[in-house]
């Protein structure tokens, strides 16, 4: 069996009040990815934009010292979480048994100490793949470009040890056994820093794949951002490739016109790095597609 697959993708932008999906939502989804020539799609909204979530994973960032963070991440997380798991659930399951080529996920950050909390409020929900993803450092938003606050932050506490704290966060997110895919690998680069030796955080991030089990997640966004460059980047690629870890492909579009964006300039990338197929999911199981 072959495939393109986009499997990271939102239905509603950051900063957009979060409506309901629909069926002709996910349909217009499925026919702007066939325009690409993706041929499976996956829907993996942000968990913390679903109400379901606030009771267990809200206030993560109270310990958090400096209060601006702090009270940039309660704002953060205010403006978002407002949808419904189960509508979102219930209108994915309707459009795959419409027979519209889509997979049921959600993107789920990593949030400290709190992983079995996850776990416990996803377990009785029918996915097919759940992507695992760092974006948060204690209270700080890294990754949140238009804020001043934020952008501050790398200079407070230096790329290096920024990146070492990603590091860290990866690993324990894939030793959680939470999640499937490790998203936007190395989304730490994305305002353009980067660690002067990055070799062994490297190391420490394919490792970490590979002995959870995980599949790597290989995505087109990096390239709409600072870092102008898609994740992983190649070196980083290349140690998942030789450690064993399957990837997918992805977007994470957050609009109908950059689903699938560019996802046909990865195939060069993962070729390069010695892939000859992806790995798809149902059930949370993984199964293997030619390229």
């Amino acid at each position: 069996m072959t495939a393109v697959l986009d499997y990271h993708l939102h239905l509603w932008p950051h900063g957009e009040r979060d409506r309901q999906p629909t069926l002709e939502q996910l349909a217009d989804y499925c026919a702007r990815a066939a325009e690409e020539g993706i041929t499976e799609i996956a829907v993996t909204e942000h968990l913390f934009r679903f109400v379901q979530a606030d009771a267990p994973l809200a206030g993560g960032w109270q310990s958090d010292p400096n209060p601006a963070l702090r009270a940039q991440a309660e704002a953060y997380w205010r403006q978002h979480n407002h949808a419904d798991l189960d509508v979102y659930v219930e209108t994915v399951l309707e459009a795959k048994k419409a027979g519209l080529p889509v997979v049921l996920g959600l993107e789920v950050d990593y949030y400290h100490g709190r992983m079995d909390k996850v776990d416990a409020l996803l377990s009785g929900y029918p996915f097919d793949v759940l992507l695992g993803s760092v974006h948060w450092i204690g209270a700080w938003l890294f990754d949140v470009l238009e804020s001043s606050v934020a952008m501050a932050e790398w200079d407070h506490r230096g790329v290096e040890a920024v990146w070492l704290a990603y590091t860290e966060a990866i690993e324990d997110l894939a030793a959680s056994g939470a999640c499937d895919v490790l998203a936007h690998p190395d989304v730490c680069k994305v305002a353009g820093h980067r660690p002067a030796l990055p070799a062994e955080l490297y190391d420490r991030m394919a490792e970490a794949a590979a002995a959870s089990g995980m599949a790597a997640e290989v995505s087109s966004a990096g390239w709409r951002k600072p870092a102008g460059e898609a994740y992983p980047a190649p070196e980083l690629l290349s140690r998942f490739h030789a450690r064993g870890v399957p990837i997918t492909t992805a977007s994470d579009a957050h609009r109908l016109p950059d689903v699938g964006w560019r996802t046909a300039d990865l195939r060069p990338l993962v070729e390069a790095a010695g892939y000859t197929s992806l790995v798809a999911f149902r059930d949370r199981r993984p199964h293997t597609v030619e390229l």
